[in-house]
Formats: C-alpha cells, sequence, structure tokens
C-alpha cells in the first residue's frame, strides 16, 4: 500500500471514532485493541468496545501522520462533552484492512465524561 492508502485507513477510524460511525472503517476481521489502560481485545470485542465510547464523541481533528511499513502513527484531537484530549495512535495496516490499534493518551478528560453521563 501506498501512503495515501495507509492514511486513509487511519483517517477512516478516527473520524468513525469521533462521529460515532464505523461503517467506513475496513477492520480486519481480527483487529486487536490495546492500550496501557486496556487489556487486548481482539476481533468484534474490540470493536464493540470501540464503539462504546461514541456517547462521548463529539467530533475528532487530525494533526499528524508518520507512516513506516505496515504501521502508521496518528496525532488527533477527540472533543468530549468535558473538553479536548490529544491522542497518538499506533495502527498496522494489513492488506488495505485496519489490524492494529495502539492509542496512548491522558485518560483525564474522557474520564470526566463518563462521570457525567
Amino acid at each position: 500500500m501506498n501512503r495515501d492508502e495507509m492514511v486513509s485507513v487511519a483517517e477512516s477510524y478516527i473520524t468513525g471514532l469521533g462521529s460515532g460511525d464505523f461503517s467506513d472503517v475496513p477492520f480486519a476481521e481480527d483487529v486487536s485493541y490495546e492500550s496501557p489502560l486496556t487489556p487486548r481485545l481482539q476481533g468484534r470485542e474490540a470493536i464493540d468496545f470501540l464503539s462504546g465510547l461514541f456517547p462521548l464523541m463529539r467530533g475528532s481533528e487530525i494533526l499528524q501522520h508518520i507512516v513506516e511499513g505496515e504501521y502508521i502513527a496518528s496525532l488527533f484531537i477527540l472533543h468530549t462533552p468535558n473538553g479536548k484530549t490529544h491522542v497518538f495512535d499506533k495502527f498496522r495496516v494489513v492488506q488495505g484492512k485496519l489490524k492494529e490499534i495502539n492509542p496512548y493518551y491522558d485518560p483525564t478528560v474522557l474520564n470526566e465524561a463518563v462521570r457525567s453521563l
């Protein structure tokens, strides 16, 4: 895949997360999600976990991408009812499918948004 195709996959996920709609995200069947705060989730369990964040999201702003081989690192902002948080995600894209998601962020804003629901 070329750089633009890799970026397109990552942006579909970031935009989908921010807007509450993953219908355009090309998830691999065995996609995995793992963060410093969340143990590894895989497949439908990972997608369902991420979809559970939709009520907290009020949009996203993409700032930068770094692409190397099958990996793309993206810096973006997620907007919530309690403010915004900067996120740095490492993705792995294989044959056009989003295979791995590893986010790094300060959970303070998201935790406050959860408490306000």
